[in-house]
């Protein structure tokens, strides 16, 4: 049997005026009276005089002061005496077995039967049942004895050993815990204790996070319960356990400020001082160790000065008690603590009893008519019982549906090496009496485990912030390069290069640079709820700029690859290419894009979701965790690195980036400012290098040209003479045929000079001709005349100066005349 209760050990009769009072108000109480014809009615009683728990060493007078009490009223089965016929169980069950034969077999017939420990309980309920006997203990605390269906007759005005769990709920929920940890001795009375305590804290929404248990050596179950931050923890286990259990708790450290233990009431005092030799920890480690518990035992005697329907206080009584006993010491007295019990418990039977009286009259039936057989007295008794309240010494005397005392908890907390009473909990009325004195070793109640504080990483500020300036001046960049694309499209040397196609790569860039914003934009910025609409941002922006600036891009590309690698017919054709056909290309690109995102956004929408990291402890001594958590734009079914989906083609630059960026930005996705810082400064490149490569050699060979050279006027004159041109390829031949002309203007003028200098030499040589030769030649002229035109002057062979024409200078002519 387990002695609950160290309440009484504190009530001390510390004065004879108590004594002297308490022995006339007995002399007076239990002056014998003549029974005067009275019918008795028998208990048949088992007092556990030696043994395990000798309770009845007190419980036996108690009992018998209440008796005495009970014939002497007149108001309380005034026809009838109560005879207590009684046997010693020794606590055993065997011997039990035996005394039970004898008072169910020998006359006279027992109305009802009062046992002792829980073991002898135990046996004598699930036996009465056959003889249809009810069954008061006054001393059984096992958790078993509340089975209905095992023991239908069974009542007890000790509390079941679960009663301490009601007042363990309660004190959860005051201080406001969710999470506890049990660690037991593995015995019947604390396993069912515990499994209570399991389907309680469940019902009230707590939980049980460890469960641990031990048969004799608890120093893996502490270990256990260090490992897995457990933090409120109640103790099941017997005074000497209780010892190991805080060695070992001293050992790991699993006490001070960060932890609360919940004991078993009925200790001794100073169970943490006691030398045993089973530990090897010294008294000042054990103290250290248990400062601060909590304990819960039920109370056993009313701590209130009233009068009960004994009409005797709680200090009354035991004053009679101690006349009883003869002085005896009650520390070596047993059953001392539960003797309030017992003397309620013949109260609650002798009430009872008179209550059935008027009902069984009414009915036919005589209380002195009861046998093993009768089953409406059995009922009406059982009725009776099951409806009692009443004040006892022990306090307010009522019986739950299993039969169990219902009773008052006393709660303790060790303060200083010394437990100081803190509260009451009266689990019938669910009344917490609370007297705010607990003391704890922090600033206050702890937590019922390690306080996570949940935490979101967010990009560097400053790395955004410079991005963003990187950013910002490429969108200014854009805007510089559209502008002298638009300015300047009258310009041939930009009509060349499809100044439409530039403008929709310009616009893409920008469009790709704004995308950096949104994907540094978190929550340091926005609402959450927000956070789903930039995501929305980053994969528009981002797409629909990739599709435009590299769109045209490739489109461009493409048709040079196709005019050079076709053949020489086809090819003539690709000259004469209208611009609306590359700009439908572009057009295509952007609407695959633009399909391609709709379906996403309607199949597979970007949502939130939140990645967790390994929790972080802050510096200094807290008992906090930092949990650090990360969002993420993701969809189901695709990747989204950088909120666009992949293109089919790309540059050279943007698509080696794009190659290197996706699946490091992956691999960097749990560290928030390496991923933007990768993503981000990869878009920044490649529309850096793309406008570059793009726009400045056009803008610095047009400054050149139009201006260094002074055909900045002449350019644009031509070009309003000659009109706009929208046909690129009829330009280009216009301009060639000017060059060609230019030049050939150049040679003929060489040529007529030339021309010039050969007739000069002729007319010398014929005039020096004519001198060495006047007479010869004059003799020849007379002997062979001819008509005067087969003697023409060789100039007149050649054209008049300044009309060469481009048929006079064919190659074929030209050497004739140096010979």
């Amino acid at each position: 049997m387990v002695v609950i209760g160290k309440s009484l050990r504190r009530y001390r009769v510390s004065s004879g005026h108590i004594l002297l009072r308490a022995s006339l108000t007995l002399l007076f109480l239990f002056w014998p009276c003549p029974s005067l014809g009275k019918k008795k009615l028998y208990i048949g009683a088992l007092f556990p005089m030696s043994g395990g728990w000798p309770g009845g060493q007190a419980c036996l007078p108690s009992a018998q002061m209440a008796l005495d009490l009970v014939n002497n009223r007149t108001d309380i089965l005034p026809d009838y005496e109560l005879e207590l016929i009684y046997y010693d169980s020794m606590c055993d069950p065997g011997e039990s077995t035996k005394l039970l034969y004898d008072l169910l077999y020998t006359e006279p017939i027992k109305t009802v039967l009062m046992p002792g420990c829980s073991s002898v309980s135990t046996l004598v309920a699930e036996a009465a049942r056959m003889w249809n006997l009810i069954v008061l203990s006054y001393g059984s605390s096992s958790p078993a004895l509340s089975n209905r269906d095992r023991f239908p007759t069974f009542f007890r005005t000790h509390p079941s050993a679960t009663l301490h769990n009601p007042t363990r709920v309660r004190l959860f929920q005051k201080w406001k815990w969710t999470k506890i940890a049990t660690i037991q001795q593995t015995t019947e009375v604390f396993t069912s204790t515990l499994d209570d305590l399991e389907q309680r804290v469940k019902e009230a929404g707590i939980e049980i996070s460890v469960r641990q248990s031990f048969l004799t050596d608890p120093a893996v179950a502490v270990k256990n319960l260090k490992r897995q931050d457990a933090r409120i923890i109640v103790g099941l286990f017997y005074e000497t356990e209780a010892r190991k259990v805080f060695c070992e708790v001293f050992k790991e450290k699993l006490y001070g400020k960060k932890y609360v233990w919940f004991l078993i009431g009925w200790y001794a005092d100073n169970w943490f001082k006691i030398k045993d030799p089973s530990i090897n920890c010294t008294i000042e480690n054990m103290t250290e160790a248990v400062e601060g518990h909590v304990t819960t035992e039920i109370v056993m005697l009313n701590p209130e000065t009233v009068r009960g329907a004994s009409n005797l206080t709680s200090q009354e009584f035991l004053g009679a008690l101690m006349t009883r006993l003869g002085g005896k010491n009650p520390e070596e007295t047993g059953g001392f603590q539960e003797a309030p019990l017992a003397y309620d418990a013949i109260w609650a039977l002798a009430l009872a009893l008179n209550k059935t009286v008027a009902p069984l009259k009414a009915k036919g039936h005589r209380l002195e008519d009861f046998n093993y057989n009768n089953h409406d007295i059995t009922a009406e008794i059982y009725r009776a019982l099951n409806t009692s309240s009443f004040e006892g010494v022990s306090g307010h005397v009522v019986f739950d549906a299993q039969g169990s005392r219902m009773a008052m908890t006393l709660i303790e907390q060790l303060q200083g090496g010394s437990y100081k009473k803190i509260g009451y909990y009266d689990s019938s009325q669910k009344n917490l009496s609370w007297f705010g004195n607990d003391v704890w070793i922090g600033a206050g109640p702890p937590a019922d485990s390690t306080i996570v504080i949940e935490e979101f990483r967010y990009v560097s500020q400053k790395l955004f912030a410079a991005v963003s300036v990187f950013a910002g001046l490429g969108i200014l960049l854009g805007i510089v390069c559209l502008t002298f694309n638009i300015y300047n499209s009258n310009v041939r040397y930009i009509q060349n290069s499809q100044p439409y196609l530039n403008n929709m790569t310009a616009v893409g860039c920008m469009m790709a640079l704004a995308a950096v914003f949104p994907l540094g934009i978190d929550g340091h910025h926005i609402h959450r709820s927000q956070f789903t609409v930039v995501c929305q941002f980053r994969l528009w922006l981002l797409g629909l700029g990739f599709s435009l600036a590299y769109g045209s891009m490739f489109t461009k590309i493409w048709w040079v690859h196709n005019l050079f690698t076709k053949k020489e017919e086809k090819k003539e054709k690709r000259k004469h290419l209208e611009p609306w056909k590359l700009y439908a290309t572009v057009g295509v690109l952007l609407a695959i894009d633009v399909l391609s995102l709709i379906v996403w956004q309607i199949v597979d929408p970007l949502h939130i979701t939140v990645e967790k990291f390994t929790k972080e402890a802050p510096k200094g001594d807290l008992d906090v965790l930092i949990q650090p958590l990360l969002e993420h734009c993701t969809s189901e079914k695709m990747n989204t690195w950088l909120g666009s989906p992949p293109h089919l083609v790309f540059p050279s630059h943007p698509c080696v980036l794009c190659m290197i960026t996706a699946p490091v930005t992956m691999i960097l996705s749990s560290q928030q400012d390496a991923s933007f810082a990768f993503a981000a400064l990869a878009i920044v490149f490649s529309v850096y290098i793309t406008l570059v490569v793009l726009f400045v050699p056009k803008v610095m060979y047009t400054m050149r040209r139009l201006i260094t050279r002074g055909e900045w006027q002449s350019e644009q004159q031509d070009t309003l003479k000659t009109g706009s041109s929208t046909n690129n390829n009829d330009e280009e031949k216009s301009r060639q045929l000017e060059r060609e002309n230019r030049e050939l203007q150049k040679i003929i003028q060489e040529k007529e000079q030339r021309v010039s200098e050969l007739r000069h030499q002729l007319v010398e040589r014929q005039a020096l001709r004519n001198r060495r030769t006047p007479s010869s030649v004059t003799n020849q002229n007379h002997s062979n005349p001819s008509p005067p035109s087969s003697q023409a002057d060789p100039t007149s062979l050649l054209p008049p100066p300044g009309k060469m024409s481009r048929n006079h200078c064919h190659n074929s002519q030209i050497p004739l005349l140096y010979k």
